[in-house]
């Protein structure tokens, strides 16, 4: 445990000191960044309305007011102080913040029902008696969790997982790095090539102005990918472990735990549960059909999780008063994110009141543009995942990046659709080996495992992973894939 006080030493700042700290180096960027202006067109997205998007070619250089330095310096304090508020009441911030609010209220009578720990503790039960399901159970699981978080941005909820497979893993002869990664990289996997994410896809093609969950078919293409290469690297893991367990990097640290057994894996499945769980696979089934067939977006998918949420209360036998009190906890949970959502909104709001914003498009636009839009993608890939160092939350990265890079797409020729799945994957991949992420660290904790051991393990299956990203990026500007 020589690591240990390395790792206790080290103090991530915490995501709202950081946007704070942006939202200053914002106001002070309006004093150093030349102030300028594109055109305005305003176009018909289907399924999202009307959107205005920059016109290429149009930007001009704007002039600087008058006022002396005293003016300039009470104006941009203001700017600073004004730009958390701003950014919760301006129309493209606020729907995103009720709807990630309501929607983590539901996600929380679900998992306050039980069904879900009930269903995975009968399924390892099982695998524990058939040498079938002994071989696939890692890949079973790691797709469960992966679905998990391509469809509803399953990412905190692994969380209390570990206590499960990490005491499973050792018991089947593998290591606490498997039983961490079970959960915690298939969701992860599933969160980073999401399909129907609220969380990531679908706030930034709403901020983009993309189609809500549009381009689907290339993004499953894409996740069963990256869920087999997340599987196959740790079934390679887990394999070469339990032929010689003095090959995991926690083979010491492991042996102090094994002779802890297993958590009481028989919990009863009744049939409460299953309702529940009938319940939760219908209501994503109308979310599916209403996207697809009804063009729903924000406020219609929000409703939908509200009445699922009543629904699945009701059935997994909650009462009126735990429906609400699990709800409201679920509100309670996702109050950080939906700050986050509002801080890193206000930063934009500032640059935009600097006149700065197409300052900085132009800019990029010239950088990358005669590059090619091939070349445009990958460097978006690359943008976004230096940022997911220092804003780790999906929805607030999104929030703070699609602004920029959604416009900046269309000055590259790169499509809208392109610069979202960039997006998604820069601040997908890099959230299971940064310090910042807070699930990751929690994941470790819970794990015993060391920081820095997890960081040596796992670098190789980021290098597969942003290889597969490339690719994927490639792919999709030759393609047109929009």
């Amino acid at each position: 445990m020589a690591d240990a006080p390395t790792l206790s030493r080290f103090r991530a700042p915490d995501t709202t000191l950081i946007l704070a700290g942006i939202i200053v180096f914002a106001a002070v960027l309006t004093w150093i960044v030349p102030p300028g202006e594109y055109a305005r067109a305003e176009i018909e997205v289907e399924g999202v309305g009307t959107r205005e998007v920059v016109v290429p070619g149009s930007y001009e250089r704007m002039e600087r007011g008058d006022e002396g330095v005293v003016s300039r310096l009470l104006h941009s304090a203001a700017m600073v102080l004004q730009a958390p508020i701003r950014g919760f009441v301006d129309e493209d911030a606020a729907p995103i913040i009720a709807f990630v609010l309501l929607v983590g209220g539901a996600f929380a009578v679900l998992t306050e029902t039980g069904a879900v720990d009930a269903a995975l503790r009968r399924v390892v039960s099982a695998a524990e008696r058939s040498p079938t399901l002994d071989v696939l159970l890692i890949p079973l699981f790691i797709a469960i969790f992966s679905l998990g978080g391509a469809v509803f941005g399953m990412s905190e909820e692994t969380i209390p997982f570990v206590l499960i497979f990490v005491p499973l893993a050792l018991a089947l002869g593998y290591d606490s790095l498997t039983g961490a990664a079970i959960p915690f990289l298939g969701s992860a996997a599933g969160f980073a090539s999401a399909f129907f994410n609220p969380f990531t896809v679908g706030v930034a093609q709403g901020i983009s102005g993309v189609a809500l969950f549009s381009g689907a078919g290339f993004r499953i293409v894409l996740w069963v990918i990256v869920t087999a290469v997340v599987a196959g690297f740790v079934m390679w893991h887990a394999r070469r472990v339990r032929r010689d367990p003095a090959r995991s990097p926690v083979h010491a640290i492991d042996a102090a735990q094994k002779g802890k057994g297993l958590v009481e894996l028989e919990s009863g499945f009744t049939a409460t549960h299953g309702a529940v769980l009938l319940a939760f696979a219908a209501g994503i089934g109308v979310l599916v059909a209403g996207v697809l067939l009804a063009q729903w977006y924000i406020v219609e998918i929000a409703a939908l999780f509200v009445g699922l949420g009543v629904v699945m209360g009701a059935v997994g036998g909650l009462g009126g008063n735990g429906t609400a009190r699990a709800f409201m906890m679920g509100v309670r949970d996702l109050a950080p994110t939906a700050v986050i959502i509002g801080l890193a909104r206000g930063i934009l709001i500032v640059l935009e009141d600097g006149h700065v914003v197409d300052t900085i498009l132009d800019a990029l636009a010239s950088g990358l543009g005669g590059a090619g839009a091939t070349l445009a993608a990958c460097a978006m890939f690359g943008i976004q995942t230096a940022i997911n160092f220092f804003v780790p939350s999906g929805s607030g990265q999104a929030a703070l990046t699609m602004p920029l890079m959604a416009p900046l797409a269309d000055l590259v020729g790169v499509s809208r659709q392109t610069a979202v799945l960039a997006f998604q994957m820069g601040d997908g991949f890099t959230n299971m080996i940064i310090p910042t992420s807070a699930v990751l660290m929690g994941v470790l904790s819970l794990a015993k495992v060391p920081w820095p051991t997890w960081a040596k393990w796992v670098l190789p299956l980021q290098l597969l992973l942003v290889t597969v990203g490339l690719v994927a990026l490639v792919i999709a500007v030759g393609i047109g894939y929009a």
